[in-house]
């Protein structure tokens, strides 16, 4: 079995991200799966 390393986002990316969200023109859901991350950690990201 493989092991799996962590994925490290920048700042610069969870602004962004968090930026996007709080727009509002799409849900968590759709911008998670545009950006390649779970939905929860957008979440974390917008507070």
């Amino acid at each position: 079995m493989t092991k799996r390393n962590r994925r490290a986002h920048s700042p610069a990316f969870k602004a962004m991200v968090a930026l996007v969200a709080l727009k509002g023109d799409k849900t968590l859901a759709e911008l998670a799966q545009q950006f390649e991350i779970h939905p929860n950690q957008g979440i974390e990201w917008r507070k």
